[in-house]
């Protein structure tokens, strides 16, 4: 098994994504992920500038930012965004206690500014959220390349 599946299964797992929804999802997030590439973040989450736009998947992994939809109606599923964490530009986040969740915004490589809000069940999960994107996206940043242990968790 490689590393991707090692880490992605037991994260979707704790994120309470059921096995059905893995399924559809995991032949989306296989062609854009490398095979070594560990998971850091699996969550549902929504666009709050959308609201009826769907459900989507976030994968975050230590050089991907990958998330799909899954339309109301006709529970299609589309890449919505796949971009190397080096592309992205102004990657903030600011956390809602009081709503359980992490509002995630970062602008991709074309320009536009893609904003995701990931709820939590509980303020824990949101502090671990938290401590996930600041190492994904300033400590690891400041680390030498060969320096990377693998973790995966999970946002519920």
């Amino acid at each position: 098994m490689d590393v991707f599946s090692r880490t992605f299964l037991p994260a979707a797992a704790e994120a309470g994504v059921t096995i059905p929804t893995v399924s559809r999802h995991m032949p989306i997030f296989r062609r854009c992920v490398e095979s070594d590439d560990a998971t850091v973040l699996v969550s549902r989450c929504l666009r709050p500038e959308h609201a009826m736009s769907g459900d989507f998947l976030l994968l975050l992994t230590y050089r991907r930012l990958v998330v799909t939809q899954e339309t109301l109606v006709l529970r299609r599923l589309r890449l919505h965004l796949n971009a190397n964490l080096r592309h992205l530009d102004n990657v903030t986040w600011n956390i809602d206690l009081r709503r359980h969740a992490v509002d995630l915004a970062a602008t991709a490589v074309d320009g536009v500014r893609e904003r995701f809000r990931i709820r939590m069940a509980d303020p824990d999960h949101v502090w671990r959220v938290d401590s996930l994107l600041r190492h994904v996206f300033r400590e690891r940043a400041a680390q030498p390349a060969g320096h990377r242990p693998v973790t995966a968790v999970a946002a519920v």
